[in-house]
Parts: structure tokens; C-alpha cells; sequence
């Protein structure tokens, strides 16, 4: 299913709906194409900080693992979101 179709249809559901605003392995490539490394890791840390502050403002996650792709700032972020009780729920099967 087409991601922002189910974005929608959460929204239908009558949740409330936190996206990602960036997405590190496609789709934004030139947000990091011109970063020095230094604001590169400190961008980085940034949104895995963002990422946790929405986590812990959720009942649940939703991950979007296309092709079942799921990087270590996901991983990391599924870590989070279990030892914080929050159910987890995947785009496509793992």
C-alpha cells in the first residue's frame, strides 16, 4: 500500500498521525549531498533525538520499512520504542 494512503487512512481511524520529516536513505538526498561531516553527524544526532521526542508522544510506531529495509537509526528507534512499551507495527512483514 502506498505510504501516504496509509497515512491518510490512520488519520481516517481517528489517530493522530507524527511523520518522519526526513528520510536518510532516499527521497532527500539533497538535504545531505552538500553537508561537511561535522553538520552531517550533528544533523544526524539531531533527528535521532526528534525521532525519540515523537516516539515517546506516541502510543505506538509505525515502521516504514520498504523492501524490509530497516537501517540502524531504525533499529535503534524500535529499540526505544519497546523498552518504552509502545507497540511497534511494519510497513511490510519482517
Amino acid at each position: 500500500m502506498n505510504l501516504w494512503k496509509r497515512r491518510k487512512g490512520f488519520t481516517l481511524e481517528d489517530n493522530i498521525v507524527i511523520s518522519v520529516g526526513l528520510f536518510g536513505h532516499s527521497g532527500d538526498s539533497e538535504v545531505w549531498e552538500n553537508m561537511d561531516e561535522v553538520t552531517l553527524t550533528k544533523t544526524k544526532e539531531m533527528l535521532d533525538d526528534m525521532h525519540k521526542r515523537k516516539i515517546d508522544m506516541a502510543d505506538s510506531i509505525y515502521v516504514i520499512n520498504v523492501g524490509g529495509y530497516i537501517g540502524d537509526s531504525t533499529k535503534s528507534e524500535i529499540d526505544y520504542a519497546k523498552s518504552h512499551g509502545k507497540e511497534v507495527y511494519y510497513l511490510e512483514k519482517i
